[in-house]
């Protein structure tokens, strides 16, 4: 059994509800994913023709996205945020008097993708993430929930760095006018142990392997090959 390592989350402001507590990322999962069938005509069989392709699963049976999709921790956004527009520029509001928003003038975001031609809008966030000596977070949009907005994506050093995070982010809509809800995924927070990595690039007998998985193992049952051969459940709890 692996060893338990724990990440804590302080609230700094003592105001935060418990109902939006940071939960582990496997306890909000999508909607969309959770409603979607498993299998392509609703139920588990193999298809005796080729109109629906050589797999009969959909992406709900892809752990690869499972386990994006339950990596981590989520802190949930704290309260309604209210998107308006005013002058052509989104703006917001929310029902608390804790400042839950700030803004870097569009000079900071420079030549960054994000960049819309608008102030950059952050996140106050009011959590202290804190891991175990040499463990950092990883700060990401929550992976395959369809929000109306997107974190800029960050690493930092929590085992060191005791002091809440900001995240900034832009609407996906600068347009878009109406009330992201409190609750909704905020953050996806993913804890890792920093380690030393060097690389190498081996092409042919790399790709032979490739070739013996993919072939050999993969292709010779019809459900859950890469689940039941390969896959390693992951705990956060």
């Amino acid at each position: 059994m692996a060893k338990e390592i724990k990440v804590t989350f302080t609230d700094f402001s003592g105001a935060i509800p418990k109902e939006y507590n940071p939960i582990p990322a496997k306890k909000v999962i999508p909607d969309w994913y959770k409603d979607m069938n498993s299998y392509l005509r609703g139920k588990k069989e193999v298809f005796t023709d080729t109109e629906m392709g050589a797999t009969p699963s959909t992406i709900k049976k892809c752990m690869p996205v499972f386990d994006a999709l339950s990596a981590g921790y989520i802190i949930p956004l704290p309260c309604d945020i209210y998107v308006y527009q005013e002058n052509g520029i989104p703006e917001f509001r929310w029902p608390t008097q804790f400042s839950y928003i700030g803004k870097h003038p569009m000079s900071q975001v420079g030549e960054h993708p994000s960049s819309n031609g608008l102030p950059t809008p952050k996140f106050i966030n009011t959590w202290i993430v804190k891991t175990p000596p040499g463990y950092s977070s990883l700060f990401i949009p929550p992976m395959h929930h369809d929000n109306m907005f997107k974190i800029l994506e960050g690493v930092v050093d929590t085992d060191t760095y005791h002091a809440a995070v900001e995240f900034p982010f832009q609407l996906k809509d600068t347009s878009w006018e109406g009330i992201v809800p409190a609750g909704t995924p905020m953050v996806q927070v993913i804890p890792f142990k920093r380690d030393s990595w060097s690389h190498e690039v081996i092409n042919n007998a790399e790709e032979a392997e490739s070739q013996y998985i993919v072939s050999k193992m993969l292709r010779t049952v019809f459900f859950e090959a890469y689940k039941n051969k390969f896959w390693h459940k992951k705990d956060y709890n």
